[in-house]
């Protein structure tokens, strides 16, 4: 008996030090790729000529693309990691449903609704200008609307239907259908407004403003706080309602708060940076690989600081360092994220938990 119990406490400190590593070659990814991503770029600068414009603020041409465009792309690239796979996580388990995400599941598509009612709904009276002066929090509150709305659409199906392969197909639905109210709001839009929608929808990271980037941090800030708090309710619902029910949680609460926070982060993504596909879904599933685990103490940090290096390499790749060209960056993850969907539907799901 003495032995068991020894080996079950040398068990436990071994996976205790194991994941004790895995979190910090993470954190020391994600400090290399931020560190990479302000030195690299489709413009060729010296690493002297960085740590120059960073520390000496010389007032040059370098010191414009280092901080007020480099730095602040790389900071909004961490963020939106962070956002997209902490509500991809969340999604995933609430619907336990292992391709949930808020890009195929439309919680991204019903965002874009909202951001469109905002640019292209009062087009006739409205100019792009005014819509500016309207302010950011409009943006994005229009945008967790929008993202709320279908959500909610989504939970009160899988509540009746629960064949994970028909919600999904039911949510691609929903987006399709999304997809058309935005055409014929494009369609009956001033030129002005379309435009600005058209380069919305593109997706970009270096495009914000210091105001967007305030917004999206506080925000983001928000949605990480709520999901670290709602991580015991997602332990409980991850084994059924009906068991988290029997266990003393208040089933509606947790829903609510989970339901809230994933608007929050996907809504606020989405209305500063445009939809961007395949990161709820993938990274994810590379954190259950890693950590071994379902229990969401440990899933919620390891998918923030997973999301964060996930986003940084695609957006170092979109750069294309050495070139002149910079592809968009939801091309790059959609090729980091497809090899593992496909992987995903082909059942290899050895550590993803009860899924």
């Amino acid at each position: 008996m003495t032995k068991v119990i020894q080996k079950e406490l040398t068990d436990q400190i071994k996976s205790g030090r194991y994941t004790r590593l895995i979190f910090l070659g993470l954190a020391l990814i994600v400090v290399l790729f931020l560190i990479l991503d302000i030195f690299l770029g489709s413009v060729n600068i010296k690493p002297s000529d960085v740590l120059r414009a960073i520390f000496n603020h010389t007032n040059s041409n370098l010191e414009t693309i280092i901080i007020k465009f480099r730095l602040p792309k790389a900071i909004t690239a961490l963020t939106v990691g962070v956002a997209l796979s902490l509500s991809g996580l969340q999604m995933q388990t609430v619907f336990r449903n292992p391709m949930a995400g808020p890009y195929v599941l439309g919680i991204s598509s019903g965002a874009s609704l909202g951001v469109a009612f905002v640019i292209m709904g009062f087009s006739a009276s409205i100019s792009p200008d005014n819509i500016s002066a309207l302010g950011n929090w409009i943006l994005v509150a229009a945008s967790w609307i929008g993202a709320g709305a279908v959500m909610l659409l989504i939970m009160i199906i899988s509540s009746r239907v629960k064949d994970v392969i028909t919600v999904l197909i039911l949510g691609i639905m929903l987006s399709s259908g999304i997809s058309a109210i935005v055409m014929i709001m494009q369609y009956f839009s001033s030129e002005s407004m379309l435009k600005s929608y058209i380069l919305w929808t593109m997706g970009s990271l270096g495009n914000l403003t210091s105001g967007q980037l305030n917004v999206l941090l506080i925000s983001v800030a928000t949605g990480v706080i709520l999901s670290m708090f709602s991580s015991k309710m997602l332990n409980a619902l991850l084994l059924g309602e009906n068991y988290a029910g029997s266990i003393g949680l208040n089933v509606k609460f947790a829903r609510t708060v989970i339901f809230v926070c994933t608007s929050i982060l996907a809504g606020s993504v989405t209305a500063f940076c445009g939809p961007i596909g395949f990161i709820g879904i993938a990274v994810p599933h590379i954190v259950r690989l890693l950590f071994r685990t379902s229990d969401h103490r440990i899933l919620i940090p390891g998918t923030i600081l997973t999301g964060g290096a996930v986003m940084l390499i695609s957006d170092i790749i979109s750069q294309l360092p050495g070139s002149e060209s910079v592809l968009p960056v939801n091309a790059v993850t959609s090729l980091i994220g497809i090899p593992i969907v496909i992987w995903i539907i082909l059942g290899n799901r050895k550590y993803s938990g009860t899924f």
